[in-house]
């Protein structure tokens, strides 16, 4: 209680620990990126060997993998990383972005996922102090960062995250954190229609797939935790993003207009910006309307 009372009277103490978790949290969210898919898929290829009857599951070994072990190590020369070796960025300065084994680079993405969540974590504690909406936004920030990279990199949004924090939203709602539980409820409920309609009309006209599920219960996870009132703001904010960003792509990084690009980022991004900002932006926007 007395660190509490110290955190909640010294606000230069108080940022400074949330920007330390942030850094600390951002080097298990970088474990849960990489590792998550695999463990998916892993689970889905034993869950069909099983379903089909197959004797042995070819390729899938027995040995434990999850977000604890086996410990982290170099994928090329497989060294295990030592405790000293993970320290969030100031390890990769140490080593200079290289393996201290094999000497190979690291990917500078990791120290930046640390760095971005800490610098959402500081945002998020500037914006909502020292409330009860601290904690809740914290974990939402870090779930979105996690959905982010995971939709980049193997175009998926992960039910493991996406229904638990749906679920959280709802219950933060039950008392009121950041809405109220009607609202919360005709988030949820209207968030996943408004992209399941926008899907099945895209299907209809093009015969083509312009969305995956997962976008549908991102949008429901956000509607769920701001309410239905954030959810127009969300969708323009997310295209807006989307099509800048995958014009820029397309223009000036030599993207393939014929592959793919995720959904889910632009709509964490949005989402994430109307937790912190959207009654702002809202009020600016209707002030705009009456004064143009």
């Amino acid at each position: 209680m007395y660190l509490l009372h110290y955190l909640q009277t010294n606000p230069i103490a108080f940022y400074v620990t949330i920007t330390l978790l942030g850094l600390i949290v951002g080097s298990f969210l970088n474990v849960v990126i990489i590792r998550l898919p695999k463990m998916m898929h892993k689970a889905w290829r034993r869950e069909c060997c099983e379903f089909m009857e197959l004797d042995g599951a070819v390729g899938i070994d027995d040995e434990r993998y999850d977000l604890i072990l086996p410990r982290s190590c170099c994928p090329r020369c497989h060294h295990q990383i030592r405790f000293w070796e993970n320290i969030p960025v100031i390890s990769y300065l140490i080593l200079a972005g290289k393996c201290s084994s094999c000497h190979q680079r690291i990917s500078i993405r990791y120290p930046a996922i640390e760095l971005l969540s800490a610098v959402l974590a500081l945002v998020v504690a500037w914006h909502f102090g020292f409330s009860i909406q601290l904690i809740p936004a914290l974990l939402l920030t870090w779930a979105l960062i996690v959905l982010s990279f995971v939709d980049i990199d193997h175009q998926l949004l992960p039910d493991d995250i996406t229904l638990p924090f749906l679920w959280l939203g709802l219950l933060c709602n039950l008392f009121s954190v950041f809405t109220n539980v009607y609202s919360s409820l005709a988030g949820a409920m209207a968030g996943y229609m408004v992209l399941w309609l926008v899907y099945i009309l895209f299907k209809f006209v093009t015969g083509k797939e312009g969305m995956g599920h997962g976008d549908f219960k991102l949008l429901a996870l956000l509607g769920a935790w701001m309410g239905w009132e954030i959810l127009p703001l969300t969708i323009i904010l997310s295209s807006v993003c989307g099509a800048v960003i995958g014009v820029s792509m397309i223009v000036f990084g030599g993207h393939d207009r014929k592959q793919a690009i995720p959904f889910g980022p632009y709509l964490a991004m949005a989402g994430w910006i109307a937790l912190i900002w959207g009654q702002q932006i809202s009020t600016a926007y209707q002030r705009w309307l009456i004064n143009p």
